[in-house]
């Protein structure tokens, strides 16, 4: 299939924000573009949007006058749903409502013409249930924009049971010729983006919940160790703590109280509460213009070790021993062993998803002391460190020098499994496996997904790759075992990889 003639003509229903957005992207690809709203003020109030966001793009010289000009030209109020009769392609982004979407689209497939395609923005609901109303289901597909819809580059083409391949593929490319990053989803709860992210605030409330860390700290570490634009605390916030723990709480109905997608109390208790983030003033951190954003927990200042030695490889972390030589720290090696790092008392490892004071135990070396995981142990500036209740003061400060002489600001947090970056890296690349066992997508697409959809730094399976996908089986099995519960059950896809010994992506 091939996308739609710029000649054709692009309709879009409803004039809020997304739908505005929509149009805008549409007439920006050379599409004649209707917009229609139930109240014309509402469509006017879009235009007049659009024309001043357009404005301040000329005035930062991202485009010219004239292209600003013609782009308006092409986005056309319409003042009744029957104006849409030449649509081509008529993308709802309505209220999420079942029953409004379906009443639309039965009255749009009356309105336009037999072959219209008729797509949904909806990012909740099933589209085999929207199309189930309709009189020739197979033309209906998903086309889930994200939100601002001319910036963000993802959209979700979503099929439902009926929609036409032919047809799925028409919006792909179609959305491709608009200079969008597509992707093919099937039509499941949260297709993939709402379903994939769901562990990056699950597992920070989680540790919140925990004490492991105070929200500042989860987010200083999952943006500078992680890479990650924002830590999760300050993007509920964002989002609106009513809307982030809505969508949580939808997905976890749909996939039957599923407890990886359990909803957190302390969320709730900032819903109640009318704390829902930017938009209240108030949410995990206070937004009033006198009040400063508390600082993540930083360690004080130790001495570095005078020497080290590791036994065995550090993985991906082995770019921490360019680091401690560069410092002037002697490091010895020796093949094999515990893939640890003895630093004057301390006992130093990567995160394998045990506890610290569980991995002593189990190791026989009470001063353990487990780093976190980092996307690139070169650059970050930040480390969590966690020690065993074992562990004595030196040990821990020997293991808090150690960092500080690679130049890594260190975080020492409560001692859980699978710490932060870790254990929410392991837990995404976990759901994403799951969404392609299920075949929701593919491993390409879901990757693609998360990096243009919510702007992570590496997609999960790809991350998954980069750590090793046994060392991802070993963290998620020692959460389960550690908190009992199969919230942090191995997906099989992820367990066939590390018993066939391949990864995620091929080449």
């Amino acid at each position: 299939m091939a996308a739609l003639d710029k000649r054709a003509t692009i309709a879009v229903v409803g004039a809020g924000s997304m739908g505005a957005g929509i149009a805008q992207v549409a007439a920006a690809a050379g599409h004649l573009t209707l917009l229609f709203d139930t109240s014309p003020e509402a469509v006017s109030r879009a235009i007049e949007g659009i024309g001043a966001g357009l404005e301040r793009l000329v005035e930062r010289g991202k485009i010219t006058p004239q292209a600003r000009d013609e782009l308006l030209l092409r986005i056309k109020p319409a003042a009744t749903l029957e104006a849409l009769s030449d649509a081509r392609l008529v993308v709802e982004a309505i209220v999420e409502d079942l029953r409004a979407k379906q009443q639309l689209f039965a009255r749009l497939e009356k309105i336009c013409a037999r072959d219209v395609i008729l797509a949904s923005n909806t990012s909740s609901l099933s589209i085999s249930a929207i199309a189930s109303a309709l009189a020739r289901p197979e033309l209906l597909v998903g086309m889930h924009f994200f939100n601002p819809a001319p910036v963000m580059k993802l959209v979700e083409v979503v099929s439902g049971i009926t929609t036409a391949g032919t047809v799925a593929q028409t919006v792909f490319d179609t959305a491709a010729a608009w200079n969008k990053s597509p992707v093919h989803a099937r039509s499941t709860p949260g297709f993939i983006v709402n379903r994939v992210a769901r562990p990056f605030y699950a597992e920070a409330l989680r540790l919140l919940e925990e004490g492991v860390a105070d929200g500042a700290t989860i987010d200083a570490l999952l943006r500078e160790s992680g890479g990650f634009r924002m830590g999760p605390f300050e993007l509920m916030d964002l989002i609106g703590q009513d809307v982030n723990y809505a969508v949580t709480c939808s997905v976890y109905d749909a996939f039957y109280q599923d407890r990886r997608f359990l909803p957190s109390l302390i969320q709730k208790e900032l819903v109640d509460g009318g704390l829902l983030g930017r938009k209240s003033g108030r949410g995990f951190y206070d937004y009033a213009a006198a009040v400063e954003r508390p600082p993540p927990g930083s360690a004080a200042a130790q001495k570095p070790p005078p020497a080290v030695r590791i036994s065995g490889s550090l993985g991906v972390a082995e770019p921490l021993v360019a680091l401690w030589r560069q410092a002037g720290i002697p490091v010895a090696r020796t093949r094999g062993g515990a893939n640890a790092v003895r630093a004057g008392e301390a006992v130093v490892a990567l995160s394998d998803g045990r506890s610290a004071t569980q991995r002593a135990a189990d190791c026989g070396e009470s001063n353990t002391v487990l780093f976190d995981l980092a996307l690139d142990y070169a650059d970050t500036g930040r480390v969590a460190l966690a020690a065993a209740d074992q562990a004595s003061a030196n040990a821990v400060n020997d293991a808090i020098g150690l960092f500080q002489a690679a130049g890594k600001t260190v975080s020492l947090v409560d001692d859980t499994p699978g710490l932060i970056v870790m254990r929410t890296v392991c837990m995404l690349a976990n759901e994403a496996a799951d969404a392609v066992l299920q075949r929701v997508c593919d491993a390409a697409a879901v990757d693609t997904a998360m990096r243009s959809g919510v702007n992570y730094p590496l997609g999960p399976l790809a991350w998954a790759d980069r750590i090793g996908p046994a060392l991802v089986l070993q963290v998620l099995s020692n959460l389960q075992l550690a908190y009992g519960i199969d919230r942090y059950r191995p997906s099989q896809l992820l367990r066939r990889r590390v018993a066939a010994g391949t990864f995620f992506h091929t080449g």
